[in-house]
């Protein structure tokens, strides 16, 4: 049996985070962003009081891409999606499980942040950074790790919201789950990013040691293909078997346009260094427009969605269409996440080839990419874009003994080599061994005297006005 909890505060707090160099994709290059915390107490039954602890950053153009709104306007979207999400959790005054209190409020975050004009993807924002917060309290009070309370299903998921699943698919997901010792990262190159010489995809400092590579895609195939051919020349001069996965971010207008950059995969000879390592291709065309188009042939190609999985049935509904993968983001909420995994892992059973990957760049060093980090080694993701430190520079304006003392804690995930304190990255991999800690995956907490309160969206200071 599932402890049950009840909530006693939720609090928002958030740092600015500037970048060390530009990052684009799709339609927006971002030199800064704001880190969201969050604060949780709760009251365990027989168990007491706990404080838990979530991270992650509040990424303007991704959960939201409306031309007509502004950057700033996106990360106002999320930060009200918080509020929302606050409100509908605390109005929950009995003892519930983890995951009744999520199911519980769910729907009703989505309809009423549809109300307010913010999209499904940038709704489920609130309730996943509120729910990783209550994890580690419920972890921490339990007295054990996110590792064994997962596999014992401390949380109490279960198929309500996915039912297409039997309650024993998850429960037997659950319990069969053990957590991967080393994860691989994937090396994220943005539109903007080098790619020949000092600093290029090819530059070991630059890289980590990577065999796998994320490359970014513009949505224009000529443009693309002439890039991922430069690409292709460096990753052949590694010596070493790399594999590639592209990510268009919505930018492919259409079935046609993928047509377009697919028979270039295929038939240019100078893009075979590229299409001979190539795993997947992620989300290529926009959220809308994949709902409605089914892939058809391309289907062959692999395809994965991310920025049009903003429900609990859109991989059922994107397998219907073609697609065979769904990426893994806390951002958008773990237990989808393990949702989705028991899904993959159920569709496989029969031979055919379904799987989740890990796809984030706003875990950074500390509460957030732990956490991360630690879901997709349960689930069951063996590499993962995981370098948002580097456009972060390490842990960027967190303070320096906030910094330190998760490098204390978390010594096999963070090393200084004379820049200050980055994630220590081993032949390619990440390491999850302090991941077992009690709580969720972290021993630290960030020093929330010396955070703000998270901003208050612009839209509800007019109102109040």
């Amino acid at each position: 049996m599932a402890p049950r909890l009840k909530l006693r505060d939720i609090s928002f707090f958030e740092r600015p985070v500037q970048f060390a160099r530009p990052f684009r994709f799709g339609a927006i290059t971002i030199n800064a962003t704001p880190q969201l915390f969050v604060r949780v107490e709760i009251e365990v039954e027989g168990r007491g009081v706990a404080v838990g602890a979530s991270a992650e950053l509040l990424v303007p153009k991704w959960f939201d891409k409306r031309p007509e709104l502004s950057p700033a306007q996106t990360v106002d979207g999320l930060r009200r999606s918080l509020e929302v999400a606050r409100g509908l959790y605390l109005a929950r005054t009995g003892f519930l499980t983890a995951f009744d209190l999520h199911a519980s409020c769910i729907g009703a975050q989505i309809a009423t942040c549809a109300k307010k004009n913010i999209p499904a993807l940038a709704a489920a924002y609130g309730p996943a950074e509120i729910d990783k917060a209550i994890l580690d309290a419920l972890l921490r009070a339990a007295e054990t790790n996110f590792f064994d309370g997962m596999a014992g299903n401390i949380a109490g998921i279960d198929a309500r919201l996915s039912p297409d699943l039997k309650e024993t698919d998850i429960a037997q997901f659950l319990a069969g789950r053990r957590p991967l010792p080393r994860v691989a990262i994937r090396h994220t190159v943005g539109l903007d990013d080098t790619v020949k010489g000092e600093g290029g995809v090819a530059d070991a400092r630059e890289n980590a040691g990577a065999n796998y590579f994320k490359l970014k895609l513009s949505g224009d195939f000529a443009a693309d293909a002439a890039r991922l051919t430069r690409i292709g020349k460096e990753l052949d001069t590694l010596g070493r078997d790399c594999k590639v996965t592209l990510d268009a971010n919505e930018q492919y207008a259409d079935l046609s346009a993928l047509h377009a950059l697919t028979d270039r995969l295929d038939h240019d000879a100078a893009l075979r260094p590229i299409a001979s390592r190539l795993l997947y291709v992620e989300q290529p065309m926009p959220r809308d427009m994949t709902r409605q188009s089914p892939l058809g042939s391309l289907a062959a190609h692999g395809f994965i969605i991310d920025e049009a999985d903003d429900s609990y049935d859109a991989f059922p509904a994107a397998r219907a269409l073609g697609y065979c993968g769904i990426s893994s983001k806390s951002c958008k909420g773990l237990y989808k996440s393990i949702v989705n995994a028991t899904r993959a892992a159920k569709w496989s059973a029969g031979g055919a080839r379904f799987f989740v990957t890990g796809e984030d760049l706003t875990c950074q060093a500390g509460l957030a990419v732990q956490q991360d980090l630690a879901l997709g080694a349960f689930i069951g993701v063996t590499h993962a874009e995981r370098n948002g430190h580097h456009y972060v520079d390490g842990f960027g304006d967190t303070l320096t003994a906030e910094a330190q003392a998760f490098a204390a804690a978390h010594p096999d995930l963070y090393a200084d080599a004379g820049q200050g304190i980055r994630l220590s990255i081993h032949d390619g991999d990440l390491l999850t061994g302090s991941l077992t800690t009690t709580g969720f995956a972290t021993s630290v907490h960030p020093d929330w005297s010396a955070l703000a309160p998270l901003e208050q969206p612009k839209s509800l200071q007019e109102q109040l006005a």
